[in-house]
């Protein structure tokens, strides 16, 4: 009885441990390709590999192991593929395939959830290109792990080409924008109400930074360099920052005190379609001139910027 119940014990353990270790590993299988040649296939297999063991915490079972099973076979297929993964003891399995159509390759990929034998993601991507395929690749990936479709994985730096027709951009751009708005006072300002606010921009946006100056009037006029940390590359990314500069408010100056002086500014907001070569920006920011009324405000405005 008692060897019984050891042996029980040790079943379930090994169950359990087996459960467990499959959900925390994923398969890529070989890539299939027709009319592409086999070193761009091997490269663009390698680069999937790549991109994928990047974005997520799984362990990818490695290619030779992965081959060694597979052999010749080619799967795009839902029993195909969870036959594979059972085989190899994974969660996941990811099956990818070029297609040549003309001077553009047709990339068609699907993920596997091997234990339910379903269907996760799937999609196609064209590249127009064979140079191309590398920001494919990264958009397949993107893609698979995230298990969105691939028209939702647009990010700053991983833009193909045949999607700059819609005016989406592929590296850091330089920009001009336009805002307007309301300052609303905090602190000095001769205790007024809220007044009319617009600024001028320029500056450089890099992948997670945006630096640049800022012309502005707003009860006064003020000038200063700004900078901005990005905190995504998707089209809906959130920002803060903070800007240094000079500001000349306008005082009824009755007591001849100082009005101008230095102005530090600490900013949140957001930039909406930041993938495009235009952007919406919503921008607070709060203010305070080191001058004799300690003028602060909160500036609320939105624009646009190109």
């Amino acid at each position: 009885m008692k060897k019984k119940l050891i042996f029980m014990a040790l079943l379930i353990f090994v169950i359990t441990f087996s459960i467990l270790y499959a959900q925390n590993k994923m398969a890529i299988l070989p890539m299939h390709s027709l009319g592409v040649d086999s070193i761009s296939t091997q490269t663009a297999e390698y680069l999937l590999n790549h991109e994928i063991g990047k974005l997520t915490s799984m362990d990818i079972i490695p290619q030779k192991l992965t081959s060694e099973i597979v052999g010749d076979e080619y799967c795009m297929d839902v029993d195909c593929a969870s036959e594979i993964g059972e085989k190899l003891n994974v969660e996941q399995v990811v099956s990818c395939g070029l297609s040549k159509l003309g001077d553009k390759v047709i990339v068609q990929f699907m993920l596997v959830d091997v234990a339910a034998r379903k269907i996760l993601i799937t999609d196609n991507m064209t590249s127009t290109s064979i140079e191309d395929l590398e920001m494919v690749m990264k958009r397949v990936a993107l893609s698979i792990i995230n298990q969105k479709p691939i028209d939702k994985t647009a990010e700053v730096g991983a833009i193909v080409k045949s999607e700059n027709k819609s005016f989406r951009r592929r590296k850091a751009i330089k920009f001009t924008g336009l805002s307007f708005g309301y300052l609303y006072p905090q602190e000095g300002y001769d205790e007024k109400d809220r007044s009319f606010s617009f600024d001028l921009r320029k500056g450089y946006e890099i992948t997670n930074l945006a630096i640049g100056g800022q012309f502005a009037i707003r009860h006064g006029i003020a000038t200063n360099i700004y900078i901005s940390y990005l905190l995504t590359k998707t089209d809906l990314c959130p920002y803060i920052g903070g800007a240094f500069g000079f500001h000349w408010v306008a005082h009824d100056n009755d007591e001849k005190k100082r009005t101008d002086g230095f102005e530090v500014i600490g900013s949140i907001g957001i930039r909406a379609f930041r993938t495009y070569n235009f952007q919406v920006i919503m921008n607070i920011d709060y203010t305070y001139v080191f001058n004799d009324y300690d003028d602060q405000a909160i500036v609320f405005t939105i624009g646009l910027l190109h």
